[in-house]
């Protein structure tokens, strides 16, 4: 099994599907929607879409950057596969799509969100701010194709727009996304994956401290459908989430170096939960 998502992602969760298939079976919940404040590569979005475990996906990022990528994959499917299959993958072309990224905001949403793509394709570990993949030399055993197989990331982007009618996507604060989807109008399943604790500055431009992740804790407490929330497996966390459900689990980290780190899962008590992740 591999992702499905056309982004890579420090801590993506589509390893975690099976488990989550368990999840939605014990629970009745196969054909749900499900929702994502904090969609990032969306590796398990697309996973459980994709075998049509869920109904719709609810895909919400505040960073503009991927939120942009989504959109361009999503709005103009066929245009950004002809990019893909066009574009030279050269450390020139490496400093033209940075200076895309570097705009912001400021930049055409398509080309940012193409921008924001290639570098994550060309970066040390998908890290925006990771540095290109062999070095400007490019004398490194990997070079800066390494991760970009055009046929298969052609593929990814394909499959993604396949399933267009059934991806809603938005750029908001995570907070007021909630704020919004958290109700019982509609039964949905709400999966909050926030930065991580403690390597999150490292990994995420919009990284949160100590009293986001509290308002995290604040707003889950006022979800009124089924939510999961996972991150590292930390004092910290374990303290915020003191007495909430949880299941335990390894999972292997492509950041720079590959590791495997122990994360944690937390569950509304709604929620009938397999022993094992």
């Amino acid at each position: 099994m591999k992702t499905a998502s056309p982004l890579r992602y420090p801590g993506g969760k589509w390893r975690v599907a099976p488990f989550f298939n368990r999840l939605l079976a014990a629970n009745r919940l196969e054909g749900i929607d499900y929702v994502e404040p904090y969609a990032g590569g969306a590796s398990l979005a697309l996973s459980l879409l994709f075998q049509d475990k869920v109904g719709a996906v609810y895909l919400n990022d505040l960073d503009v950057a991927i939120y942009s990528f989504w959109w361009a994959a999503l709005e103009h499917n066929q245009r950004f596969i002809d990019e893909v299959a066009a574009v030279e993958v050269t450390p020139d072309e490496w400093q033209r799509q940075r200076s895309i990224y570097m705009q912001g905001k400021r930049a055409d949403p398509f080309a940012l969100g193409f921008a924001t793509f290639f570098l994550n394709r060309t970066n040390h570990s998908g890290i925006m701010n990771g540095g290109m993949i062999g070095g400007k030399a490019q004398r490194g055993e990997w070079k800066l194709d390494a991760r970009f197989n055009k046929d298969d990331l052609i593929s990814r982007v394909a499959r993604v727009g396949s399933h267009r009618s059934r991806i809603h996507l938005s750029n908001l604060d995570a907070l007021v996304f909630l704020s919004r989807l958290g109700h019982r109008r509609r039964e949905r399943l709400i999966y909050l994956d926030p930065p991580y604790f403690k390597k999150g500055p490292d990994l995420y431009l919009n990284a949160y401290s100590p009293q986001d992740h509290a308002k995290v804790r604040e707003a889950v407490e006022n979800i009124e459908v089924p939510w999961v929330v996972s991150y590292d497996d930390i004092p910290e966390i374990r303290k915020l989430y003191a007495g909430v459900k949880t299941r335990g689990f390894d999972l292997l980290h492509n950041a720079r170096t590959t590791r495997t780190g122990r994360e944690v899962l937390f569950f509304s008590n709604s929620l009938r939960v397999p022993r094992s992740v």
